[in-house]
This record gives structure tokens, sequence and C-alpha cells, in this order.
């Protein structure tokens, strides 16, 4: 099994129209063909806190659409194999959280990795991002060893209502 890199895939908005639409079990909203994965309970749950997110502020839409991990080489017309991106704009001091999730059955291939170093090099080029933050269960060690190697140093600890006790990360944008 090859690993993937950064340059396998390609980065597709899920803007607040496409998860509308997915809370709505529509995958064929989005510019690529999504999959179930992608009407979990979990992802439903993001669709809807996302959507709160756009609601409460729609000038930080930009920063709550998910972005569509696609594998190119897998198919003709692309596989979509996770999704990524921002908790939210920067917070006062710079700050920007980043999440992202790849399907069961692609995990332990690089996506992960991969849709790290593009979450990396787009808070670089925001010019008010200085800090980026990421959360990861302690058992979570697939997420750990993903980070491993960025300059990611741990500074705290949080206990999240969703995900229960978590590690915090941060590292220079």
């Amino acid at each position: 099994m090859r690993t993937v890199t950064a340059d396998d895939v390609r980065f597709v908005e899920l803007d607040g129209r496409v998860m509308a639409a997915l809370l709505d079990g529509d995958l064929t909203a989005a510019e690529v063909p999504l999959t179930g994965y992608f009407l979990t309970d979990r992802a439903r749950w993001l669709w809807r806190y996302r959507l709160d997110q756009i609601a409460a502020d729609p000038g930080n839409a930009r920063w709550m659409a998910r972005q569509a991990v696609v594998d190119d080489t897998l198919t003709d017309g692309g596989t979509v194999v996770g999704h990524g991106g921002f908790h939210g704009p920067p917070d006062e001091s710079g700050m920007v959280e980043i999440g992202y999730a790849i399907d069961p059955a692609f995990r332990r291939r690089g996506y992960a990795r991969a849709t790290l170093v593009e979450l990396l090099r787009r808070a670089a080029a925001e010019p008010d991002v200085r800090t980026v933050r990421a959360t990861i269960s302690p058992d979570n060690a697939a997420s750990l060893a993903t980070i491993a190697g960025f300059g990611f140093v741990e500074v705290g600890e949080q206990w999240d209502e969703e995900d229960g006790l978590e590690l915090i990360f941060e590292r220079p944008a």
C-alpha cells in the first residue's frame, strides 16, 4: 500500500449550502461525489454545529467551511476520503484550531497527514493567524502520531463536552 502525500490530494470546499444539504441526507450537493461517511451521526453533528456558527456570524463563513479531501489517483472522478478545516476564525491572539476526519476505510495511508499539511499551509498564508492549535484525545495514538514532526508542543489539556479529555498542542503558524 502506497503512502499518500499532500501532492496526491486536492481539497474541495463544502460551504454552508453543502453542509445544509448533508443535514438533509443529500450527498449530491457538492462538486465531488461524497460517501455515507458524510452522513454519519458524528458528521451531521459537525454540519449542524458549523451551520450554527455561520448563522451567528456570516462574515466568518470561510473559516467554518470544510474541505473535502479528494484522492484523484483512486478513481477517474476522484474519491473523497475525508474532510478537514478550521474550528473558526482566529481568536484575539491569532490562534486557529484545526480539525480533520478521515473515513475509516481510508485510514493509515497518509490522508490525515496530507490534510494537516494543507491546513498548516492555509494558516500560514493568513496574516491574522499566528498560532495553530490541535486538540487530541490522549488515547488517540493515530492523531498524536499524525502531528508528530510538525513542531506542535503540548501546552495543556481541556475537557470537551463532545469529545472528553483532550490534550492541547500548538505551533507557530
